[in-house]
């Protein structure tokens, strides 16, 4: 969500210094403290006139009268936007305190619990990561059945087991076998088995990419049929379905000023706690909303449309198997957040969580 002001060297300079030393003391930011502990190669005066013309832009605001200058949700937005890079020297340490969990298929679920502990412990923040979609599920087997003259089913089972089912009406074209049930029957069989050999192990996400001018010339009228029946399927379990999210660290960042108020905590807590269909969509959506090039999403403050949050920064990214996002990872701390290191922590857990759904890690 990028906030447009136009900031000269200085000013972003003196942006970055105000914001970091905020984030280093949590106490609000003056002039003095700049040129006592940053070297600006200017004079205070000069701080001081650029701070202001920060505070008129909206990137900064006073707390107090007399008192200094703390960031605003836009400040903190340009600052991460524009004025910081991810830490590499601390991505490469998730990577390697994650590759001590065992993540073999049986341990998957005790292994991203022990990852969100870790998370937390490294970054310093509430670490949420969501439990793998099962809708992401591959193929197992597809039956084509005819009910009545007409009108077929598709039955689709998944490798967990799980079943879809869709009826449609055969295209015209098949209207005039539509009158020997049997020949439509026997078609429908070698039409199932020949789309078992070509589907079995492909994820559900993946049907709509199928390239149907592989049907054989026999089955050419039943390819409309087929594409309409599977983007049906592919459709019912596009929409992520709501999965629990393990939360490391929580005891923690509770401990920290902007968790002060007890009425504050407890929205918070019930909200990490009991209400997380509410959080689970934020977390686990894309990273379209980011600038091109962006493997996460980074929301702070007011930018996060639930009340309990509204102090906080939630950053998130998606892990994948394969091409398919299955699950999500992220921090949730206050906006006066070490933002290099939490989104390296972020990036680095994504990237590791995906080959581990690959099975790269197993």
């Amino acid at each position: 969500m990028p906030v447009r002001v136009n900031l000269t060297d200085r000013q972003q300079h003196i942006l970055w210094a105000t914001v970091r030393h905020y984030i280093a003391t949590a106490e609000p930011v003056g002039s003095k403290a700049l040129v006592d502990e940053y070297n600006l190669c200017v004079s205070p005066a000069t701080i001081r006139n650029a701070m202001g013309f920060l505070e008129k832009a909206g990137l900064l605001y006073q707390p107090h009268t007399s008192a200094g200058r703390v960031p605003s949700d836009s400040g903190y937005r340009i600052y991460v936007d524009q004025l910081i890079q991810p830490s590499d020297i601390l991505g490469i340490k998730v990577e390697q305190v994650l590759d001590q969990l065992n993540w073999s298929d049986g341990r998957m679920e005790a292994a991203l619990r022990g990852a969100a502990q870790i998370l937390a412990a490294i970054s310093g923040y509430i670490a949420l990561i969501t439990v793998p979609q099962t809708n992401t599920a591959s193929l197992r087997h597809l039956q084509l059945v005819q009910l009545e003259p007409g009108q077929v089913m598709l039955i689709v089972v998944t490798d967990a087991y799980e079943t879809q089912s869709v009826l449609v009406n055969l295209p015209q074209e098949a209207e005039g076998k539509q009158q020997d049930a049997e020949i439509v029957d026997r078609e429908l069989q070698i039409l199932s088995n020949f789309l078992n050999s070509k589907l079995r192990g492909r994820s559900l996400a993946e049907l709509s990419a199928i390239d149907w001018s592989e049907l054989d010339r026999d089955f050419e009228v039943y390819a409309e049929l087929m594409g309409t029946m599977l983007a049906q399927i592919r459709q019912r379990v596009e929409t992520p379905s709501y999965t629990r999210i393990l939360i490391g660290g929580l005891a923690e960042v509770l401990r920290l000023p902007e968790f002060s108020q007890l009425q504050q905590v407890q929205t918070l807590v019930q909200l990490l706690e009991q209400e997380q269909e509410l959080l689970w969509p934020l977390i686990f959506e894309s990273t379209q909303l980011e600038a091109p090039g962006k493997r996460v999403t980074v929301r702070i403050g007011s930018e996060n449309p639930l009340e309990p949050i509204q102090s906080c920064t939630l950053i998130s990214s998606t892990y994948h198997r394969g091409s398919i996002p299955v699950g999500s990872v992220g921090v949730l701390g206050p906006t006066r957040m070490v933002y290099e290191n939490a989104i390296a922590v972020v990036e680095a857990a994504a990237d590791y969580l995906s080959e581990a759904m690959g099975g790269k890690k197993l």
